[in-house]
């Protein structure tokens, strides 16, 4: 098949965050090979305008569509569910690009014939929700290798420049533990995400860098490059990419699942301490051997085929089950908003009572209650 109209839905297409650059890159890819991708989200931004400029279809509003989609390729299960309702005869694939966030819930529809994980912490998650093997694909994430290209200069024999790189650093998460650490190894450190300095064109900048601490796609794209990386963020340190772990950590995304370690200087020290410009460059070759975004691609496209060829052959749904899965779904949401809402009201009270946090305190109650 080709000249599908592909309708790619997400949370937001503000900030540059992991799921908005997914959906940024597959689409320009879809529409290389001749697709029409279109996407959907109700809060634009800077992703939103990149995708314009690409050539590429923005909307915040479906009735703004003026035909049905072939399908939908839906991130988070808000929009997802939107779009399965405002198009009730075009078939779904759901993507998740998270395993803890409620937003990334699986959710049982009769048109959503295939869930894609994007690491194995994801297909657990789909798994545990009763969604039946057969209907899994693992698609692990990839890296325009065109765009990250390796870096021209060899590492420095010694770490010289480091980079943080992270939509979560600020001092009340994880920047000051990489910052200590850096400093007692005298290593200059530069910060780069959403809350310090964004960027537009993290390939430009990454091969400037001997070592970087990032997690998930930031880190693939930094080893894509030729940085040594540790794997860090918000939610613990993990280990530096070597050879010898590499196999173990790919099925993972380099993600939070890999983060296992404390948020302290002393951990990170030790992960410094296993620099090797030499072995550096070999997980690079292995990142640009395995990791680049044609494979992905390709599979994509072909699942896209099999849900659609899939669809035709058996028909619609019954309008009587999707009533009732769509009750189903609004039932679960109305629990999840409970829950998430009574989570962040107990976590600000209680970081709130203990008068020597202060203003830190209160900040980061509110960072966090902002995750749940």
């Amino acid at each position: 098949m080709s000249g599908l109209k592909i309708l790619i839905t997400n949370n937001t297409l503000a900030g540059r965050a992991g799921s908005e650059m997914y959906l940024r890159d597959t689409a320009v890819e879809l529409l290389k090979r001749g697709h029409t991708p279109i996407a959907y989200s109700t809060v634009l931004g800077e992703v939103a305008l990149e995708l314009q400029s690409a050539n590429i279809t923005v909307i915040d509003d479906l009735k703004n569509l003026s035909l049905a989609p072939d399908l939908i390729h839906g991130q988070q299960h808000l929009e997802l569910m939107t779009a399965l309702l405002y198009f009730p005869e075009t078939p779904a694939i759901q993507f998740i690009h998270n395993a803890t966030s409620w937003y990334e819930k699986p959710i049982h529809f009769p048109r959503i014939l295939r869930y894609v994980a994007v690491d194995r912490a994801c297909r657990d998650l789909l798994l545990a929700h009763d969604i039946p093997e057969p209907q899994i694909r693992v698609l692990l994430n990839f890296v325009d290798l065109a765009r990250f290209r390796p870096r021209r200069e060899p590492l420095s024999l010694q770490p010289k420049r480091a980079l943080l790189f992270s939509n979560y650093a600020n001092e009340e998460t994880h920047l000051p533990a990489v910052r200590e650490a850096c400093a007692r190894a005298q290593i200059q450190l530069d910060v780069v995400g959403s809350q310090t300095k964004t960027i537009s064109r993290p390939e430009e900048i990454l091969g400037d860098y001997d070592l970087v601490f990032a997690k998930a796609k930031s880190a693939l794209e930094a080893m894509a490059v030729g940085a040594a990386v540790v794997l860090c963020d918000y939610a613990g340190s993990g280990p530096m990419v070597t050879t010898a772990n590499f196999a173990a950590l790919r099925p993972l995304n380099f993600g939070r699942r890999t983060l296992t370690g404390p948020l302290e200087a002393e951990a990170l020290l030790k992960e410094i301490k296993r620099y090797d410009p030499e072995e550096s460059l070999r997980v690079s070759q292995m990142v640009r051997a395995s990791a680049g975004h044609e494979p992905v691609i390709d599979e994509l496209n072909s699942l896209y085929e099999e849900v659609i060829s899939e669809f035709k052959e058996n028909g619609n749904g019954e309008k009587l089950l999707e009533d009732r899965a769509a009750a189903g779904y609004l039932r679960q949401l109305r629990i999840d908003f409970a829950a998430n809402a009574n989570a962040a009201s107990r976590l600000r009270k209680r970081v709130e009572s203990v008068p020597l946090l202060g203003k830190i305190g209160v900040k980061l109650a509110r960072a966090l209650a902002r995750q749940i």
